[in-house]
């Protein structure tokens, strides 16, 4: 076997599978949480095979303490604090902390436009 990345064809197959599992995860959760469990570690297996970056909406839909998956409400607690995200597992007790410092920049950036516009208007 020839070393070096994969082609990008089997990139693709192996992201819409990463995408299905953890859809799949998200349904069957309230039946079957074990399963979808199961299917986020198949993700993860997946995506460690063929090399390649869990998509941002589904990397913090499980743990990477205990390998759970993530359903807000049910097995784990969200919370806003000084400028990050806290979302904390009740399988394991593991937080993972997500700054969202950009988006408050971004923010702060558009209040500035916006001020400057109505500036210009008097």
């Amino acid at each position: 076997m020839r070393r070096g990345r994969r082609p990008k064809w089997m990139i693709k197959i192996a992201e819409e599978r990463i995408d299905i599992l953890f859809k799949n995860a998200d349904e069957e959760f309230s039946e079957h949480p074990e399963r979808s469990h199961r299917y986020a570690q198949m993700a993860q297996n997946i995506a460690k095979k063929y090399n390649i970056k869990m998509p941002r909406v589904w990397k913090r839909r499980f743990c990477r303490n205990c390998q759970k998956f993530l359903k807000p409400g049910s097995n784990c607690t969200v919370r806003l604090s000084d400028s990050s995200v806290a979302i904390k597992c009740a399988e394991c007790g593991n937080i993972t902390r997500i700054p969202y410092i950009t988006e408050k920049k971004e923010r702060r950036r558009r209040k500035i436009e916006y001020t400057s516009k109505e500036g210009i208007n008097e």
